[in-house]
């Protein structure tokens, strides 16, 4: 008699390991973390270029969609719905960046006050790739970040930003004119890279947040 293999939860595709969520399988929303991590890092990066900044918006992000599973309706696949949670997230963490600016800035221009872990990450990224994309201009930034080194399509870049397809085709040929062609194939194995035991961290303060009980 054949016997049924079950899947590790690491290799569950999101359409079996969001029901089991829902179902009641709450710790299996680390493996919904680990999954996601890089990705909404790089975008994190990519609008606020700042790893504290990117993590907190990361925390908040799986936090309301943890919060808000029940309403994923899978209209669009859950990878482009928790981007799309990620790139509000940052851009409402920007937009309250620039009102306490001038309060925050007797801080950052004190070198004593910068975080350990930002000066590590900063050793870990590569200086060159970090500035060439965070020199593009945010819009050029985003589609670049999505589709070259995160790999969407052009259908699920559009979804998620909300743009044209066309547009997003335009888009990403403008930053690609913009950065050096010597870099683009280095991009993709070290740019804004989020370390494991940084995903350690993400998963546990997420199930901190949600007071769910790990085993």
């Amino acid at each position: 008699m054949d016997q049924k293999i079950f899947a590790s939860p690491a290799g569950m595709p999101d359409t079996e390991l969001v029901p089991r969520i829902l179902n009641g399988e709450k710790t299996l929303f680390e493996w919904v973390i680990r999954r996601y991590n890089q990705r909404l890092f790089r975008i994190g990066m990519s609008i606020l270029g700042n790893p504290t900044d990117a993590e907190e918006a990361m925390q908040s992000t799986y936090v309301k969609a943890y919060e808000h599973l029940g309403q994923f309706e899978q209209r669009s696949s859950f990878a482009t719905w928790i981007t799309r949670i990620m790139i509000n997230e940052s851009m409402a963490h920007k937009k309250k960046q620039q009102r306490n600016s001038e309060l925050k800035k007797p801080l950052e221009d004190n070198a004593g006050m910068r975080m350990p872990d930002q000066i590590l990450v900063n050793k870990e990224l590569s200086g060159l790739l970090e500035n060439a994309i965070s020199g593009l201009p945010e819009k050029y930034r985003l589609v670049f970040v999505l589709r070259e080194i995160e790999e969407m399509s052009v259908r699920e870049t559009g979804d998620v930003l909300g743009i044209e397809e066309t547009n997003v085709k335009v888009r990403l040929n403008r930053a690609k004119t913009m950065l050096r062609e010597n870099l683009t194939g280095y991009i993709r194995e070290r740019a804004f890279h989020f370390h494991l035991t940084r995903c350690d961290g993400m998963v546990k303060n997420v199930f901190a947040s949600l007071h769910i009980q790990r085993p």
